[in-house]
């Protein structure tokens, strides 16, 4: 039997381990946060819940907000069962669900319902999940795309903004004249620096418009950048199915994702903000140290299994990391290499968070694939391994697991996996990667003068030996001697 999510059903959804201990008619708001999705529900969401069962923090209430048509289709689901959520932890222990309440209201999917919601005097902070391409950011210079039609727009009309960053223009000039302060803005995107590129973006647009203005924004407004990190999957057809019959409750939105969280916030809250600390949150003064924690741990992580996993046949992240030689060649590539680029961080064992990281990538309930890590590589090794690399290098430290990381992606790039079967090669650069990679065969550095990606590496001797050298030796005796041969190297 299954019980519909509602408020009126919380008490007798007898399969849940946590539904509100709290009065939800007693929360006020004080957080406006802009795209509903899984990620937000799995994660600021359950933070905020957390507080309120312990008691704390009612006058930070969640009201949800969106702008594009899918929030209009969430907003619909949610309200139907008064903003209530399901949240499943995919712990390969044994799953667990809870309910969350903290969110208490949705606004209607309208620019002038969100307008009237921001200028709102006991909202407080402005948060926001709206995916890399809401910022409006040119990949190839990393500033505000002005030439963008949507930026355009809202430059040249900016009383009928288009955009999100838009319309928050409007509030905060609205809140200025009316004498509220500006709320803090809150991104909580998977992007380093997230609260830079937030304000790069806002402020850029009200230069093109009001400089004075933006030059208010720039002194007035805060813009903490935050890690935010949890690993959760798309809803489907599947995990609606296991909230049904695993826990007996009838969600129309679920969430599943790791039981593992972390959020890591820069402490830049003039209007006040909740005591998350209290249920996890870290705050600090910089942020910066623990987003290249991620980055060269579980970010790289990624990309040294799964292109070695990927040539060997694997198709799950779980079944890669249950094979010995690709569990030892993580471990001994982070130990050896990754970590030692990163400046001791107070409170923080690396190897301790390598080993949260390698038992994520273990969880089998997750289900992640090798191919959506394999996927736009030409992207990936700029941002995770290439870096980390050039540091190394800079510091006099080997590069030999950097370069063979490379190698394995450069291998991976001919399209021919081991067994001889052909691969799809998805990335922007496709048709380069695979001409260079298979040139590469008789020509190790080929593949390393692509400086859209490498930059001046290929001119890096000791770097271009290594890779030339584990790119033979993964083309002569395959990937899992390459590895073993890393791993044996004291």
């Amino acid at each position: 039997m299954t019980t519909a999510l509602n408020r009126k059903a919380l008490q007798s959804l007898s399969g849940i381990q946590s539904v509100p201990s709290y009065d939800r008619s007693g929360i006020t708001p004080g957080i406006l946060h802009v795209g509903v999705g899984n990620f937000h529900r799995a994660h600021m969401a359950v933070y905020l819940n957390d507080l309120m069962n312990r008691g704390l923090g009612f006058d930070w209430g969640i009201v949800g907000a969106g702008m594009r048509p899918s929030d209009e289709t969430m907003r619909q689901a949610l309200q139907a069962q008064d903003w209530l959520t399901t949240v499943v932890e995919l712990d390969p222990n044994g799953l667990s669900a809870s309910v969350t309440g903290a969110m208490i209201d949705f606004l209607p999917i309208d620019p002038d319902t969100l307008l009237a919601g921001m200028v709102d005097p006991r909202i407080r902070i402005l948060s926001m999940t709206i995916t890399e391409g809401g910022y409006y950011i040119d990949a190839a210079s990393g500033r505000l795309d002005i030439a963008h039609p949507d930026i355009q727009a809202d430059a040249n009309n900016p009383d009928s903004p288009k955009t999100l960053f838009g319309i928050i223009l409007r509030a905060l000039q609205s809140r200025k004249e009316s004498g509220v302060p500006p709320f803090t803005i809150l991104s909580c995107d998977n992007l380093p620096e997230n609260g830079q590129v937030a304000k790069q973006t806002l402020v850029g647009l009200a230069r093109l418009s009001n400089p004075e203005f933006a030059d208010w924004i720039d002194a007035n407004v805060s813009f903490p950048n935050c890690m935010v990190d949890r690993i959760t999957p798309a809803t489907t057809e599947r995990e609606r199915a296991i909230v049904e019959e695993t826990f007996g409750v009838k969600d129309a939105a679920p969430v599943v994702c790791e039981p593992f969280r972390q959020w890591v916030i820069e402490d830049k809250f003039p209007q006040g903000r909740p005591p998350l600390e209290a249920v996890g949150c870290e705050f600090v003064k910089d942020v910066r140290a623990h987003e290249l924690m991620k980055l060269r741990i579980l970010n790289a992580g990624h990309a040294s299994v799964c292109y070695a996993a990927a040539l060997m046949g694997y198709h799950f992240v779980h079944d890669a990391m249950a094979d010995q030689d690709i569990c030892n060649w993580l471990q001994a590539v982070q130990t050896r290499e990754a970590i030692p680029t990163l400046k001791p961080l107070s409170g923080v064992d690396y190897a301790a968070y390598l080993a949260t990281v390698i038992a994520r990538f273990s969880n089998r309930e997750m289900g992640d694939t090798i191919p959506r890590n394999v996927a736009d590589g030409s992207d990936r090794q700029p941002k995770f391994i290439l870096p980390a690399l050039r540091d190394a290098l800079e510091m006099g430290h080997s590069v030999e697991g950097f370069a063979l990381e490379v190698a394995l992606w450069c291998r991976y790039c001919t399209g021919v996996m081991e067994d001889g079967s052909a691969v799809q090669i998805v990335d922007p650069m496709a048709e380069t990667l695979v001409r260079l990679s298979n040139m590469a065969i008789d020509q190790p550095r080929a593949f390393l003068e692509n400086e859209a990606v490498f930059g001046d590496l290929a001119r890096n001797v000791s770097f271009a030996d290594a890779f030339g050298k584990w790119l033979t030796l993964l083309h002569s005796q395959g990937v899992r001697a390459a590895l073993k041969a890393y791993v044996a190297k004291q």
